[in-house]
């Protein structure tokens, strides 16, 4: 039995060496496959069990496929740049056709390109799936089902706008301008005009007006109508003045506090500036314009001003108060395009009003400046003062446009006016110029008005068992039982490789790997041969025996 049995054991020899060499044959065959995940041939012995110690029968061999499908090829670089390859885990998902219910198969051969509809197809015609970014760039909801992916478009036939959302201005104005009276009336004449080009969602730019006018503070506030410069000396020295005549001022909350004309102007100024509140803080600015007249104003915005002639020879005539005297005067209530973070600073307040193409007041109100020249305004977390223009309608067509603009910058200097930088994140119509993939998947389109956009992003399937996976024709697999499910993940995250953008991934065949096992192989099959002719006349000689 075991002459026999020898010979049906050097034929599944050969059966199994003759499996070896296909494999060993299919991997050669595709080493400059792209994507190519090798098969090797792991030998399997059969046993007989004959139940008898003192008798050996003569079992056989059979070849088991190995795949290597979890082993990574090297990286090659590409000229394409829709050419990609997975460093890591993971497999791009694809499918053979668009219409239809089609199967979900993955692949690691990443040479994707454009195919007369703009859809981006690899070399063996299996069309490349992605998750479809919204205009905010967010992923669907539904992102670990198939059925959030579709094919990846990127043909963009009638080419990119981009509206204006946001926008940025630097500029500075001067901190010498005279101020006119607040509240400064509508339809004013600007003391400085900035123009602001956005673009609306037909691609067609719009030119934004920025009106400025510097103003006299918002709060309580009187005016003399006396030169004080023509009176040299104690202020006594005018005869309309009594050296011990008084007046009482009320800021708000403080006073009423006595004041005495009995000094010079220098005098009067500091004994004004240096009332306080209860924590100590300023609550008046005097000084005096121009024209030399006497300004005392309220420091706080909505604290009222009153004052009331004390003893001695009224000072209607003398400092000019005549109109002020008896009188409350009330804090004027500005309409603020960006609200003071600290106490107002009265010699910095400018109307801003921004205008659209068809005369449309689109915002309009005051700003502050601090004694340092900087905007009087806390930012926000991103650190932009932002003024909203909602609902603009440019009269054309486009839709309402809504658009941030960002005033963070501007200053206000003794010095020219001048305009630093002007930004906007909008762009006129373009055509579609290039396309491009990066690690993290995502898929962009890049425009010839030098914007570009992300469109998709790129998941990868990752499998329990990769080694699983069944190989069909094209250098794709199928999902298996041995495989397990299907995970899909953004790349980078839960294991999944990075994705690597003009690069290919190239077949995991070592050829001189191959060669020395296709040499083992073929000395095994001659060894095998030589089995079946030893059995053969052994045979012969037990046929002669008489």
């Amino acid at each position: 039995m075991s002459v026999f049995g020898s010979l049906f054991t050097a034929v599944s020899g050969l059966a199994a060496q003759s499996q070896s060499i296909g494999m060993i044959s299919n991997n050669i065959a595709n080493v400059n496959t792209v994507g190519f995940k090798r098969t090797d041939a792991a030998f399997s012995s059969l046993v007989t069990n004959s139940g008898r110690s003192t008798a050996f029968t003569p079992g056989s061999v059979r070849a088991l496929q190995n795949a290597r499908v979890d082993q990574q090829g090297i990286l090659q670089q590409s000229n394409s740049a829709t050419d990609i390859a997975v460093s890591g885990n993971g497999f791009f998902v694809v499918k053979r056709n668009l219409g239809g219910l089609q199967e979900t198969l993955y692949t690691r051969a990443g040479s994707f390109s454009e195919d007369q509809t703009g859809v981006l197809r690899n070399a063996a015609g299996f069309f490349l799936q992605g998750w479809p970014l919204d205009q905010d760039g967010n992923l669907p909801a539904s992102q670990a089902d198939l059925s959030s992916l579709v094919p990846v478009d990127v043909a963009f036939l009638g080419g990119l706008t981009q509206p204006t959302t946001t926008a940025s201005l630097s500029l500075n104005l001067d901190a010498t301008q005279l101020q006119t009276a607040y509240p400064v009336p509508a339809g004013f004449s600007p003391d400085f005009t900035r123009g602001l080009r956005v673009y609306d969602s037909l691609g067609q730019g719009q030119d934004l007006t920025i009106n400025f006018k510097k103003h006299t503070t918002p709060t309580a506030n009187v005016t003399g109508t006396v030169d004080l410069g023509a009176i040299v000396g104690d202020l006594a020295n005018d005869p309309n003045i009594d050296a011990t005549d008084t007046f009482d001022i009320t800021v708000g909350a403080v006073g009423p506090i006595t004041i005495t004309i009995d000094g010079d102007l220098g005098k009067l100024l500091n004994d004004l500036n240096s009332i306080t509140d209860i924590a100590g803080d300023p609550v008046l600015l005097a000084d005096v314009n121009s024209l030399g007249q006497l300004q005392i104003k309220a420091r706080n915005l909505g604290d009222n001003l009153t004052l009331t002639d004390g003893v001695g020879t009224p000072l209607n005539d003398g400092l000019g108060l005549a109109a002020a005297i008896g009188v409350t005067t009330p804090p004027a209530a500005p309409a603020l395009l960006a609200t003071p973070n600290v106490t107002p600073n009265t010699e910095g307040w400018w109307q801003v009003e921004i205008l659209s193409p068809l005369g449309t007041v689109l915002n309009s109100g005051s700003i502050n400046f601090n004694g340092a020249g900087k905007l009087n305004a806390a930012p926000d977390a991103n650190g932009k003062v932002n003024v909203s223009l909602n609902n603009i309608n440019f009269g054309n067509g486009s839709d309402l446009q809504d658009i941030d603009l960002d005033i963070g910058s501007f200053t206000q200097f003794a010095g020219e006016y001048n305009v630093i930088f002007s930004q906007q994140n909008g762009a006129e119509l373009g055509l579609r110029t290039g396309v491009s993939i990066d690690r993290d998947g995502f898929v962009s389109a890049q425009f010839s008005n030098g914007q570009s956009t992300r469109i998709y992003k790129l998941p990868l399937a990752t499998f329990a068992n990769p080694n699983g996976l069944e190989e069909l024709t094209g250098t794709v697999f199928r999902e298996t039982d041995k495989s397990g499910n299907f995970n899909l993940r953004e790349p980078g995250q839960g294991g999944a490789g990075q994705i690597e953008g003009g690069a290919l991934e190239g077949a995991n065949v070592d050829l001189a790997d191959e060669f020395s096992k296709l040499i083992i192989t073929q000395r095994t099959y001659s060894a095998n041969t030589k089995v079946i002719t030893t059995a053969d006349e052994m045979t012969a000689e037990l046929l002669r025996l008489r």
